[in-house]
């Protein structure tokens, strides 16, 4: 199973910044040592060429970012501070993502060890999403099959607004999302299919609403290539999710969806999405487990 990661992902922030910036090296770190991956399955990505960029995102905003010049109001909405270092992550992420779905169409799973930048816009970001990755990567695929029929499935705990208001009017794509209904963004933009939950719901109910609902989407669409955004901000210590999922809770959900989708011998990319445990190393193992689950029943699989 081939994963993706660049020290690129590495941005240095202010101290004291909200967003668990060191997640992606510790969850790559704990995959290593763990021995979950070895080493020659994390490929090293370079930067993604700007064209792919220029297909979801307006020329303006891709030169902002790249400049540094975003207003202020921008960089508040954004939530990072605009540097090139910003601009080089940013692209390498897309490149990771875009890589991952590209090995899963050929090998039945892929990996981005980052990703899922779900509320980044065509003419803005907000969120700490600068690019959609998600889009990018679809738009791509498009290219080289305009007949591919790709669902996103998103359990970030968040609703992928970006997502749903660059992807909302192609019939190739389905967006699934379930979050919080009462939780950022306040302006939700309508998906295929968003599922609702109350706050601070807790892990039967939610598990409920979304085997459910998601497994009534797949028979309807019947996807071709399937982008799961996992996150880990559905865990009851989340300063952010404003969900009540415990590590167990989390690991059904991991469990139940990647055998849904390798069994029935549909390609999935697996992305991390969100994650802000009050306990900065939990976000790094929520992600490092789904990511040995994945390992585990794509490897499972093969066997049959």
């Amino acid at each position: 199973m081939r994963c993706f990661y660049s020290q690129e992902l590495e941005l240095d922030l202010p101290a004291g910044h909200p967003f668990p910036m060191d997640k992606f090296r510790v969850s790559k770190d704990m995959l290593l040592e763990g021995g979950i991956l070895r080493p020659e399955e994390i490929i090293e990505v370079r930067t993604a060429d700007i064209h792919l960029l220029q297909r979801v995102h307006e020329q303006d905003y891709i030169r902002k970012i790249e400049s540094g010049q975003l207003g202020r109001k921008e960089q508040l909405l954004l939530g990072l501070p605009v540097t090139p270092q910003l601009y080089r992550r940013s692209i390498t992420e897309v490149e990771a993502t875009r890589l991952a779905c590209h090995a899963a169409l050929a090998e039945g799973v892929g990996v981005c060890l980052a990703g899922g930048t779900h509320h980044a816009f065509r003419e803005h970001g907000e969120g700490y999403c600068v690019f959609n990755d998600v889009a990018i990567a679809i738009r791509d695929l498009q290219d080289k099959q305009p007949n591919i029929r790709i669902m996103v499935v998103d359990t970030d705990a968040h609703q992928g607004n970006g997502t749903a208001a660059l992807l909302g009017n192609d019939p190739r794509v389905f967006t699934y999302s379930i979050h919080v209904g009462k939780n950022y963004p306040t302006k939700k933009i309508e998906g295929t299919l968003d599922i609702e939950t109350v706050r601070y719901v807790e892990g039967e109910m939610y598990l409920k609403q979304l085997f459910v609902s998601l497994a009534g989407a797949l028979d309807a669409f019947s996807p071709d290539l399937v982008i799961w955004i996992s996150g880990a901000d559905n865990h009851r210590n989340d300063r952010f999710g404003q969900m009540h999922l415990s590590l167990k809770d989390i690991q059904r959900r991991d469990e139940v969806l990647l055998s849904a989708f390798i069994r029935n011998r549909i390609p999935v990319a697996v992305l991390y999405g969100g994650g802000y445990n009050r306990q900065p190393e939990f976000t790094a193992k929520l992600h490092r487990n789904t990511v040995a689950t994945a390992k585990k029943l794509a490897s499972e699989f093969r066997g049959l």
